[in-house]
């Protein structure tokens, strides 16, 4: 079954939580999410730091639309995977979720 990759943007005008309650209720949403994928979520991820963009021009801390993270799924195709993602946190706070097939390589 192919596999698809999850990375999360928030907007540019994203705020963490303001509280330690709305926090715990941001991450409790996030784990109602990953348990209502179920067995089709084959890696969880990780969240992720500050990014940098990396160019033939040189280093520079202007990402355009930096991810906050990422996670494996599994789905039968690109438009069962989107459904998955369309319920996600990210997606019903206000952010989005970039959806890519992972293509295997063959050697």
């Amino acid at each position: 079954m192919p596999k698809f990759l999850f990375i999360y943007h928030a907007e540019p005008d994203f705020t963490p939580p303001a509280s330690e309650a709305e926090g715990q209720a941001e991450m409790a949403a996030w784990g109602a999410w990953m348990e209502s994928i179920g067995p089709a979520m084959i890696d969880a991820g990780e969240p992720v730091g500050k990014s940098r963009k990396v160019a033939a021009s040189g280093v520079s801390d202007a990402v355009d639309n930096p991810s906050f993270g990422w996670s494996i799924v599994e789905a039968v195709d690109m438009d069962a995977a989107c459904a998955m993602a369309a319920s996600n946190p990210m997606v019903t706070g206000g952010g989005h979720v970039e959806v890519a097939e992972i293509m295997p390589l063959e050697m």
